[in-house]
């Protein structure tokens, strides 16, 4: 047998690699921890929003390709289809003249009999030599050939008269339709014409009521504007004049008070009240006094507070020393239990597992 080299089917190992790195992409994002408990994965989401957009931008080219092949496509058409039209022309020409040049009606053998020529053919063969089928008019043949050509000749005339009689019939509806749409489009213009100065004039009366509205409204604020400074000018006039006449501008003492039922104080008023009396200031002198007395004792006692709250501030501070010395003694209690917890797990108990003892849980997303 022969050695042949084949070539080697790596698709079944390109689909394993593929599979393999798509399970490791798979395990790091549910493994990680930061992105399933922080949120989503925005290197996933920017890695989707590119891969649309590449995806967007190939769909863009391929329809800009395919509109340029249909644009290349169809002006192939076109040209096929104008060289289609020239070569049939060109040949239509050529068939033409072919048939003006070789195959004119003057040099056919019945020449004389179609066409009314005589002597158009000339037989140059001698007549003895001429058998039946030479023969070209017999005896009792095309009898009455004028009537039905003449008969003919009537009923082609009959028929174009009557395609003349058709033609003309339809030339004046179709120019009777015409009159008919220019009529219309002419009542349109019209009717158009007429809306439109029916519009202008409803325009023109409408701006002619809002100006007469607006001209009364404004001629009605005018009015209630005079007479509200006419009521202002009346206000402030009687106000100036009891100002003027008041108590307080004739400075009457006994305006101050105002006598209150039940035997209570009489009210100051204020407005009218031009100071205080000998008696009223010798009250307040007394009141401020007892105020000063009553002012002294606070103070005393709010001393004496201060002392006693001193003395508990000591006695807290005291309180707080002997917690510190006793978190103190804490911690160095806790410091043994550290040290020895230290000798313990590094020089007694040496033997500690490693990583790959941890790893070998979870290592699979299913």
């Amino acid at each position: 047998m022969y050695k042949v080299d084949l070539p080697v089917d790596k698709s079944i190992e390109k689909a394993v690699e593929r599979r393999r790195a798509a399970e490791t992409a798979r395990k790091a994002q549910i493994f990680n921890t930061r992105l399933r408990v922080m949120g989503l994965d925005l290197d996933a989401l920017n890695q989707q929003a590119q891969q649309k957009k590449h995806l967007q931008n190939m769909q863009r080219q391929q329809d800009k390709a395919f509109d340029k092949m249909r644009r290349l496509h169809d002006e192939a058409l076109l040209q096929k289809d104008i060289d289609e039209r020239e070569k049939r022309a060109a040949v239509h020409a050529d068939l033409t003249q072919y048939w003006a040049t070789h195959q004119r009606v003057e040099d056919s053998r019945d020449a004389d009999l179609n066409c009314g020529l005589k002597q158009a053919f000339s037989i140059t063969t001698p007549g003895g030599e001429l058998g039946p089928a030479s023969m070209q008019i017999f005896q009792g043949e095309d009898i009455g050939e004028d009537q039905k050509r003449r008969e003919q000749i009537k009923k082609t005339e009959i028929d174009l008269r009557a395609q003349k009689e058709d033609s003309e019939r339809k030339r004046i509806e179709d120019k009777y339709k015409e009159m008919l749409v220019s009529k219309e489009l002419v009542h349109q213009d019209l009717r158009w014409v007429q809306q439109h100065a029916l519009e202008k004039e409803c325009k023109k009366a409408t701006r002619i009521a809002l100006d007469n509205y607006n001209q009364a409204l404004a001629a009605e604020q005018a009015e209630k504007l005079k007479e509200q400074q006419r009521k202002e000018e009346r206000e402030s006039l009687a106000e100036m004049w009891h100002t003027m006449t008041s108590d307080m501008m004739t400075e009457c003492p006994e305006a101050a008070e105002r006598e209150v039922n039940g035997g209570r104080k009489p009210q100051v008023l204020t407005d009218r009240w031009k100071g205080m009396s000998p008696e009223q200031l010798s009250a307040i002198h007394r009141e401020r006094e007892a105020q000063r007395l009553e002012r002294q004792r606070q103070r005393d006692t709010d001393k004496s507070q201060e002392a006693a709250w001193d003395l508990q501030l000591l006695k807290a501070s005291r309180e707080a020393e002997q917690e510190e010395r006793r978190e103190a003694e804490l911690r160095r209690e806790r410091r043994i239990q550290m040290d020895h917890q230290e000798y313990l797990n590094k020089k007694l108990y040496t033997n500690k597992p490693t990583k790959a003892y941890f790893h070998q849980f979870n290592t699979s997303s299913r």
